[in-house]
Formats: structure tokens, sequence, C-alpha cells
């Protein structure tokens, strides 16, 4: 089918962020109803936005010719992003353009471009060709067998960053931990849910109050949204060839803003159930036995370290030195059992040793947690220091499988 463009920027909607359950109309429209409505959030992408319309309407021209539209949110660029998008509209039959003056952020400015859509499926993509456009067939492909919502990620199979400092994996790691630890049945679900590539069935957020904060609209959609199936394809975020990078130390800040509001205003843990669909039972199951003999290492240095009849060292120091042993033994094993499949493509010193201080950091912290549990039931409920170790040992174990199964053995070193 056919959508006539207008040259004429679209209307600002104002009110709550709330999508329609039924396309809005538009004048100058001849068919209501079409399937992809892709929102091009903007902010000074002047030098990019007329190749990001063109490559993204050849990909979709062979994929669903003409039932789709391309809809250029603006936050009034200085550099008139804006204008050039509307320049583009007698050439480009499925562009509309929207230029907001009186809001800002990259969120709020999907939203708004959602709520002009006519498409039963949303979707979001950076103005700046860092997603690429090819995996918009993928996703579509995904959201036409059912999906609720397709999410391209960094962390499955065929994605990765192809060029981030070590700051910035940190920054991302961190940011990601935090938010397992703030709202897991909503970061759970996904494997990148810093990502801004994604579509999603317009029913299942429709009547959602959505309030975001920042850059990271995902976290809101699933977290307020009624999504139950969700798939994943991988992709590479490419480095911007045009423009200036939009992430700053105050997209870290509205991100943790946004955690905690959301931690605050949503029923988070009643979601946790729905993480457990597609749980990888196989994966978990070598990482429990991994753990197990673990315990053995954990528990034979326990009794060599702080028995009275061996070194009879402090308690304290007696586990901190056998989980670290333990932790060790784990790591071992799992990167050449447990997830295999990773460490066989990186298998360079370099990456193992990458692995390894991260499987280490993770482990650690759970041993600190390790110690204070150990600790407490020793001192407060059991005086046995093996029964009190094996409780401790049993909330670690929780931990590192769940920082692990997010965090750790990504494939993101890529050319």
């Amino acid at each position: 089918m056919n959508v006539n463009s207008s040259s004429a920027l679209l209307a600002v909607p104002n009110g709550p962020l709330q999508i329609s359950d039924l396309p809005p109309t538009s004048l100058g429209t001849i068919d209501q109803d079409i399937y992809l409505s892709l929102v091009i959030p903007t902010y000074k992408e002047r030098d990019n936005i007329q190749n990001v319309v063109k490559i993204l309407t050849q990909t979709l021209d062979e994929y669903i010719p003409g039932d789709y539209e391309l809809i250029v949110v603006d936050d009034d660029s200085p550099d008139l992003t804006w204008e050039v998008a509307q320049s583009l509209t007698s050439k480009y039959q499925q562009l509309r353009v929207m230029r907001r003056q009186g809001e800002r952020g990259l969120s709020s400015a999907v939203i708004r471009g959602w709520q002009v859509a006519r498409g039963r499926v949303l979707g979001v993509i950076d103005g700046d060709l860092q997603h690429p456009p090819e995996v918009l067939t993928q996703l579509l492909s995904q959201i036409v067998q059912g999906a609720d919502m397709a999410v391209a990620s960094r962390h499955v199979d065929g994605g990765g960053v192809s060029s981030w400092s070590a700051v910035r994996r940190f920054l991302s790691r961190g940011a990601q931990l935090l938010g397992l630890i703030l709202l897991p049945g909503v970061l759970g679900r996904v494997s990148d849910p810093m990502s801004g590539y994604f579509m999603v069935q317009r029913r299942s957020i429709v009547g959602a109050t959505l309030n975001p904060v920042g850059y990271k609209i995902l976290l809101e959609v699933i977290g307020r949204g009624n999504v139950e199936n969700i798939a994943e394809i991988g992709y590479v975020f490419c480095e911007r060839k045009e423009g200036e990078s939009k992430v700053t130390w105050k997209q870290y800040v509205d991100y943790i803003h946004h955690l905690i509001r959301l931690r605050l205003s949503t029923g988070g843990w009643k979601r946790l159930s729905q993480s457990v669909e597609g749980f990888p039972m196989g994966r978990f199951l070598r990482f429990g036995l991994v753990g197990l003999s673990g315990v053995f290492v954990d528990m034979a240095m326990l009794y060599l370290l702080s028995d009275p009849s061996t070194l009879a060292l402090p308690l304290t120091r007696s586990k901190i030195i056998a989980g670290e042993i333990a932790i060790f033994n784990n790591f071992l094993w799992n990167d050449a059992w447990t997830f295999a499949d990773v460490s066989m493509r990186q298998q360079e010193w370099h990456q193992r040793l990458k692995r390894f201080l991260k499987f280490n950091v993770i482990c650690l912290a759970g041993l600190v947690l390790n110690v204070l549990v150990l600790n407490l039931v020793f001192n407060f409920l059991i005086s046995n220091r093996y029964v009190a170790n094996l409780i401790a040992i049993a909330f670690a174990t929780v931990w590192n499988f769940w920082v692990n199964l997010k965090l750790s053995w990504r494939v993101t070193d890529v050319k």
C-alpha cells in the first residue's frame, strides 16, 4: 500500500505519554493502517539524516514495500536537522517529520513519535547509523513470527561492539549490574537492556502511561507494558562516522534515576517469574555442577586453613583464601565447559584474562556476601562452621549464577 506524506511538519502531541489503541487520524493520508512505524529520534544529526533515511527506505522497500513509515522526531536541533529531514519528504513518501521545541530527551521523543504513528508495530532506531539497518528485517521477521517485542542485542550470538574504551565497557557493565540488582524482573528478561534498537507490538503498550528518563526507553516499555514474548537478534554496535556522541555522565545519572523510579512505581518483582521463560536450563545445570566442585574445593581449603588441628587461621581470613581458590577452579571449568560455545571463539590469552577478571569481580562480590552470611549464621544462628558455610555458599551461588548469566562470557570483541 502507498502512504502519502505531506511536507508539513507533524503536530507535537501533548499530555500524558500514552499510546492510543487505534492509530490517530492523520490529514492527507489515504491508508490509515500500516504495518511498521519506525521512529528516528534526532539531535544535531544534519550530516547523517539524509543517508539514514536513504538506507532505511531501501531496506524496508525490499521487505515491506510501502507498508511502513519513517518518523523523524527532532529536538529542535541548532544545526536544523529537522529542516533537512523535511526537505526529503518530497522524495521519500514514507517520511514524516516532527520538530519538538518545548520538550527534550530521546525517550520522550520516541514516545511522541509513536503517538502520531499509524503502524501496528512500533520501532525505534538511532539516527547516526550506529544501529545497522540490515538488522531491521531480522527484527521484523521475529515480530511476524509472533514475538511481542524484538530487541537488537550486543550480547547474543552475532552481537558485539566495534571499538569501545575500557572505561565505557566498565560503565556499561556496571550500569547493567545495578539494574539487575534493582529491577531483576525487567533487566533480567533481555541480554541487552541498554539497547535503543527494537520493535514492539502496538497492542503491548496501549494504555500504559510511560514516564521515561534519559535514553533508556526499552526499560520503560518492558517495565510498564504488557510484553510477554521477547526475541533477541545480535548486532554489532558501530562507531559513528559523522556528528558527535550524545553519551555523557548525565546519561548515567538519568539512568540511575530511571531505575529507582521504575522500581518504586512498578511491581518489578512480579515480573521475575516471566524471566524463567526460555531459561537456559542446560547451562544452569553445568554451572551448578561446576559450583558443586567449587564447594568441595572451598570446604577442603577451609578445613586446611582454619581447623584447630591444621593451620588454625582465623575464620574470615581462611574463608577469603578458600573462596578465591574455589573461584579460580570454577572459572577454569566454566570457561572450558559451561560457556565453551563463547570461549572457543575468544581463545587469545588476553581474552581469557579479561573473562577471568570479570568472573572474579562478580564472584568476589559474591564472596563478600558469602563472608557476611557465614559470620551472621555462625555467630547468631548455628555455631557449626561447616553448616554455616554451606548456607553462605547457597546465597552466593544464587548471586554468582544470576549476574554471570547476564554479564559474563559475552561476545563483544569484534572488528
